[in-house]
């Protein structure tokens, strides 16, 4: 046994170098680590402000009109169901779905022999009333007759005439024509086919360089549209709306809706809708203005609202983002309206305005479009 080591003294002899040797490696790893610490400040020191890039649009005016939509419904400057006036069985059938026919074409007629059989003894009657009254004017003349025997066959006369006038009447009802230039519809009429009175042969849509758009809007904004006015209509698959002269408005307000009618004349179209095609109308509720645009781009959507990221110099020349509440409107092509909250002439992020955050550096791709305010 070692007497040094198992003594008092050896015992704290070897405590106190442990202790020093504990404090030693201490100090040097709180030295160590300082001055990592330092030079890792000094290193992000030297490192650039991290920027991001952006595409630049200038806020500007173009002519706004505030509008609304509404469907519309085309319709036929003239449009009929044909239907027969008389009954009877069909001799004969000209139409064909889907055919533009003149006006005054024959397009369907009935059996009319007995009508000709009695219109044939008629014309023989008025013509042997004629015949004597004839005779009876000119004996009348020789005091051969008296007046009244002159009297009584003129109104025979005029009896005949009638009869034959009024089965000629019969045969035109039993003939059906086109009242003006249109096409056809689908149908369903054969020949030997007996119909009643009233039935419905077919439509006749007609056939005009120009077509009637219905529609309804509220009574607050019928109030505001004078006949002569202009909407736009969009026909389905047309790149652009088109415009439209409001020629008619209903002398009432429909009390269910609280919606009136109006009526638009389409026309200078190169391709006219359908009639009973729907399109869309946009009807002006306002006063034209000029209006503060900018880019769908540069506007940012979010919980609190809608925003923009305006870009603005600071002392040292640096461009910085800064976010911007706004209060936006329709959206014009590729164009938004601003409605409060942006003026005219400042410059906000566009495209890849979603990566910047307030106050971030940012880079103007190709260059300023426009001196920042």
């Amino acid at each position: 046994m070692n007497p040094t080591r198992s003594s008092p003294g050896g015992r704290l002899l070897a405590g106190l170098l442990l202790l020093v040797s504990v404090a030693a490696s201490a100090g040097g790893l709180w030295l160590w680590r300082n001055t990592a610490r330092a030079a890792a400040a000094a290193a992000a020191a030297n490192q650039p402000e991290p920027s991001e890039v952006v595409e630049a649009a200038v806020a500007t005016t173009r002519p706004y009109v505030r509008t609304t939509t509404a469907i519309g419904t085309v319709r036929a400057l003239q449009s009929v169901v044909l239907r027969n006036e008389r009954a009877g069985t069909v001799h004969r059938v000209a139409l064909v779905p889907g055919q533009v026919v003149e006006a005054g074409a024959v397009l369907l007629e009935f059996d009319t022999a007995v009508e000709t059989a009695e219109r044939a003894a008629q014309a023989a009657e008025a013509a042997l009333a004629t015949s004597l009254l004839g005779r009876l004017e000119r004996a009348l003349q020789n005091q051969g007759a008296s007046a009244a025997d002159v009297d009584r066959a003129r109104a025979e006369r005029d009896k005949a005439v009638a009869a034959v006038a009024r089965t000629d009447a019969v045969l035109a009802q039993k003939r059906l024509c086109a009242p003006f230039r249109a096409r056809t519809g689908l149908v369903d009429v054969h020949l030997g086919q007996y119909l009643d009175v009233g039935t419905a042969i077919t439509t006749l849509q007609g056939v005009d360089d120009a077509v009637h758009i219905d529609f309804q809007v509220p009574q607050e904004v019928a109030a505001r549209i004078a006949v002569g006015a202009q909407v736009q209509v969009l026909v389905p698959g047309a790149a652009a709306t088109v415009p439209a002269q409001v020629v008619a408005a209903d002398a009432r307000v429909d009390e269910r809706t609280r919606s009136a009618m109006l009526r638009a004349l389409l026309s200078k179209v190169a391709v006219l809708p359908s009639p009973g095609s729907s399109v869309r109308v946009e009807v002006p509720v306002a006063a034209p203005r000029e209006a503060v645009v900018v880019p769908v781009s540069a506007l940012r959507r979010g919980p609190t609202g809608d925003a923009v990221f305006v870009l603005t110099a600071g002392p040292d020349g640096a461009v910085r983002a800064q976010q911007r509440p706004v209060r936006s409107g329709a959206v014009l092509g590729d164009e938004v309206v601003v409605e409060q909250g942006l003026v005219v002439g400042e410059r906000v992020a566009a495209a890849g305005s979603f990566k910047l955050r307030e106050g971030v550096l940012v880079h103007v791709a190709g260059g300023a479009t426009a001196e920042p305010r």
